[in-house]
């Protein structure tokens, strides 16, 4: 399945994204893909194109989203002002680009690592302190979220090292010296969605280990799917084990 036609939602070449199409002409739900990467420039949305080929098979219109990340203009605030952006205005455009094939009352963000992180919080902005410029004050028009092996707590992701230090890069340095940008930005320190989260973490994940994801739910009331003798990346491959996991978890969010 190709790229139906890319759109923009900012000036920047990383202010994109690429929207699939399902082969029916009825209104779909519209599933939003933020890839992961730990918020580095080195890896792009093209990381996300099986995922999101294989959502829209399924019968789902998806768009992944480009960002900018550390290295090309991200980090903060960069990279949460693009995300943020993203999710607020794509819908419209989408159906200004494409009339009549989104189902806008069913909308979900999944998100895959550092992309997870993107999509916990985005579903959290109306919990963002006062002052915060990416806050709202009503919760996302959105019906669900799966976060798929997400960096879900910051700052113990900044105190294990994950990513060779990408916490302190995204954030510009640990929560002792920046604790207001954790506070912004950090889902562990958000409270609780008030639509489904569905967490979906392997449990010999080298990346971001399952604790975190284990700690995270018990705290929010999150649900977790825990997938045994499964790593990071094959959350994100449609032929591994692991995808059926992660299309009964969207499934469950918006059908």
């Amino acid at each position: 399945m190709t790229i139906d036609t890319t759109i923009a939602y900012g000036s920047h070449p990383d202010q994109v994204a690429d929207l699939y199409l399902p082969a029916t002409n009825d209104p779909a739900p519209l599933v939003f893909v933020l890839h992961g990467g730990f918020w580095r420039a080195a890896i792009d949305r093209t990381h996300a194109r099986p995922e999101a080929q294989a959502f829209a098979a399924l019968g789902y219109v998806v768009a992944s989203i480009e960002y900018r990340r550390v290295g090309n203009g991200g980090g903060w605030p960069g990279t949460f002002d693009d995300a943020a952006r993203a999710l607020d205005v794509l819908p419209t455009l989408i159906e200004d680009a494409r009339p009549g094939r989104i189902d806008q009352d069913r909308i979900a963000y999944v998100g895959h690592s550092a992309g997870g992180h993107l999509a916990l919080w985005a579903a959290l902005r109306h919990h963002l302190p006062t002052g915060a410029s990416w806050r709202t004050e009503t919760a996302p028009r959105v019906a669900g979220v799966v976060a798929l092996a997400p960096a879900a707590n910051l700052v113990d992701a900044y105190h294990r090292a994950n990513g060779e230090g990408a916490v302190a890069e995204l954030l510009g340095g640990g929560p002792d010296e920046l604790p207001e940008r954790y506070a912004a930005t950090d889902p562990a320190l958000l409270g609780t969605a008030d639509i489904p989260v569905v967490v979906v973490h392997g449990d010999k994940d080298q990346r971001l280990p399952i604790e975190m994801a284990r700690e995270y739910c018990a705290k929010s009331g999150a649900e977790l799917v825990e997938l045994p003798d499964t790593g990071h990346f094959e959350l994100i491959d449609p032929a591994s084990a692991a995808w059926p996991f992660v299309v009964a978890a969207l499934r469950r969010c918006l059908d």
